[in-house]
């Protein structure tokens, strides 16, 4: 009877271990992400976070392995961009939650049936080397052909938020694809990542360009040659959605996660870390204008998420394939 009731005991134990611990698939760099889940557990005592950290693309190529093997082990993602998230959604792999701090948010930065919420806004705008005689104000600058040859900017072919750049400025119906034929008429080079592209302006190599504005701002502050400036015309944005798997283990876990992520707490620190929350009213980070006055520029992630291919196969066209 002893042995029974200890095996009994032993099985609850581990019950309860399991129901307080869930599990997260994060973008978000390695730093970043233990702030995230120290600041959580701290906000949650007894309940414990199991995560696992790699870049968008190649964290979507484990989970699509784990789901075709019936086992996907996260119970919430944390990842770069609300277009993977859309089609995750439309496939059925997320969970809807309307979350109690959502009336928070304004309504473009969250999922109207509650499949993903938006943490913070990384937007991306023009940066140009200090050393430049002409600085840019619109988005239209970079196409002026005094600055032939001149350009920088990352590659949809290779990064996300680059991909949304691309497919909120064409949709814009000022700018369209004339401004990147406009780009490829002036010769920008179109290739890697927004860390290479700003190397290249903070180097003088290519001294004007478009990048992610914390990279620029707190490089500014380092002692960098740049300046970054939100166009006039507005900005696209990334916002590191969070939402729950359709297959979590621990669901009231997973929407705690979202509730603090969401919450005052969450976003502060999201602020701590150098990035504009997207919680209104939370104030922004030393070298950003204020808040109301940072334009953000209309984006679908459902229509981006349609036209994501062709996209890219038509800028392939227009700056190759690198």
């Amino acid at each position: 009877m002893k042995s029974v009731l200890a095996s009994t005991a032993v099985a609850l134990l581990a019950s309860t271990a399991m129901a307080d611990t869930i599990t997260l698939y994060t973008s978000q760099p390695n730093a970043d992400a233990q702030r995230t889940v120290d600041a959580f557990i701290a906000a949650n005592p007894g309940t414990e976070v199991e995560w696992v950290r790699d870049g968008t693309t190649k964290l979507m190529a484990r989970l699509r392995a784990e789901i075709e093997a019936g086992n996907p082990q996260p119970d919430v993602l944390l990842i770069a961009d609300t277009v993977t998230l859309e089609g995750m959604a439309q496939q059925g792999l997320l969970s809807a939650y309307q979350s109690p701090e959502a009336g928070n948010y304004d309504a473009a930065l969250f999922s109207p049936e509650g499949y993903y919420y938006s943490t913070k806004l990384i937007t991306t705008g023009l940066v140009y080397n200090s050393g430049v005689e002409a600085a840019p104000t619109s988005w239209g600058d970079l196409s002026d052909a005094s600055i032939k040859g001149q350009i920088a900017m990352p590659s949809p072919l290779y990064s996300g938020a680059a991909l949304i750049h691309l497919a909120t400025l064409t949709g814009n119906e000022a700018l369209g694809w004339d401004y990147y034929e406009s780009l490829a008429a002036n010769e920008a080079r179109a290739q890697g990542g927004n860390g290479g592209t700003f190397k290249a302006v903070a180097s003088g190599e290519k001294p004007y360009g478009m990048v992610v504005d914390f990279l620029a701002i707190r490089n500014k502050a380092d002692g960098s040659p740049v300046e970054f400036v939100f166009p006039e015309e507005g900005v696209s944005y990334v916002t590191e959605p969070v939402a729950i798997m359709s297959t979590a283990k621990n669901v009231e876990g997973a929407q705690k996660f979202v509730d603090f992520l969401l919450g005052d707490k969450g976003q502060g620190l999201v602020l701590d870390m150098g990035y504009i929350p997207a919680r209104n009213g939370m104030g922004v980070p030393a070298g950003f204008p204020a808040r109301e006055d940072i334009k953000l520029m209309a984006f679908d992630p459902a229509e981006a998420l349609e036209n994501a291919e062709a996209n890219k196969a038509k800028f392939a066209e227009l700056f190759g394939a690198e």
